[in-house]
């Protein structure tokens, strides 16, 4: 039995899911044809209530078609110094826009509407590249899963409007703040101008995200995406996949929450464990005390066959997933709680 808690991103469909693939009736999505992607895509449009949506292979491809649509070669964004835009996609903010981004020293990922404010370029010093781009990610992966106060996001967009800025949400886990937080698709579709959404995470479909966005702003998105190398065909069997994650994983969210809070509060018990972070939704952030290797941590565990993951400076990421069973937690907190120093 592999407990694999390095991501959310390793769950296999469900044979449930397996039979809405075989199931699917495709078609050739670059000409639009593709009816289950379509179907899809106006699901999710519907959900949050906006204009339209688009299918893309991954969520950074998503991203970064979403900041090519907001914005010109030479201008800036803005974005918390651990967002995924910034740390996990490559570099594509500069290789696919040729923009740069002002980071924010914000609070596990999160930023606020004043240091949004503070942080916006005057548009007539020419010297300065010109902001035109705000970023927010929620959940965030680097700050352990941690949830916007949606109060604070409505404010972002208030200076959004003051500065005529482009706002957009990395919403690749934005299933977990919404089932966490008990909030509303619709309402994140009153706030931001562009949307992308994750179905291989959380959710368990093999593949896939989806841009949601205004009518204006998303017009030159299939030409973006084909740029990217995002056009495919008959996407349909995967899309099924992702009909199927949207009508029968969302709610179950909530037990991967409890078990991340289960792991946290006994990682938060052991001598071996210097700090836990706050677990919100289904990532446990954590560090070992400074006389435990964090190596010969993750290679003991390894030997029991469960594998987790580190994201550096002393930093190690537990996520819960569909995949990871009840006797799967029962083996790993005995495990945490047995571990020899």
């Amino acid at each position: 039995m592999i407990i694999d808690l390095r991501s959310d991103t390793v769950t296999r469909p469900t044979p449930e899911m397996m039979q809405a693939i075989i199931n699917a009736e495709v078609g050739d999505d670059v000409y639009k044809e593709d009816p289950t992607t379509n179907k899809l895509e106006q699901k999710l449009a519907a959900m949050f209530g906006m204009d339209t949506a688009l299918f893309f292979p991954s969520g950074s491809m998503a991203n970064q078609a979403a900041i090519k649509l907001h914005t010109q070669p030479g201008e800036q964004l803005i974005a918390d110094k651990w967002a995924h835009v910034y740390n996990f996609e490559g570099g594509g903010v500069s290789f696919n826009s040729g923009v740069s981004c002002k980071l924010i020293d914000g609070n596990r990922g999160m930023i606020t509407a004043e240091q949004v404010e503070e942080s916006i370029n005057p548009p007539d010093f020419y010297h300065s590249p010109l902001t035109s781009l705000v970023c927010l990610e929620n959940t965030t992966n680097k700050g352990g899963g941690a949830c916007y106060d949606f109060s604070e996001i409505k404010k972002i967009r208030k200076v959004c409007d003051k500065h005529n800025l482009g706002l957009h949400l990395d919403g690749a886990r934005i299933w977990n703040a919404l089932v966490a937080k008990n909030e509303k698709a619709k309402d994140y579709g009153k706030v931001f101008d562009t949307i992308s959404v994750c179905l291989s995470k959380g959710l368990g479909a093999p593949m896939g995200s989806v841009l949601l966005g205004n009518s204006e702003i998303m017009q030159k998105a299939m030409r973006v995406r084909k740029v990217l190398g995002g056009g495919m065909r008959q996407i349909g069997f995967m899309t099924a996949a992702g009909i199927y994650a949207l009508d029968n994983h969302v709610e179950r969210l909530a037990e991967d929450h409890k078990k991340a809070f289960e792991i946290a509060n006994t990682l938060s018990q052991q001598a071996y464990i210097k700090n836990v972070e706050p677990s919100e939704t289904n990532i446990v952030i954590f560090y070992l005390a400074e006389t435990i290797s964090e190596e010969k941590f993750i290679k003991n565990l390894l030997k029991k066959d469960i594998k987790i993951s580190t994201m550096g400076q002393g930093k190690l990421r537990i996520v819960t997933h569909l995949d990871y069973t009840d006797a799967m937690h029962e083996k790993f907190l005995q495990t945490l709680t047995n571990y020899k120093i």
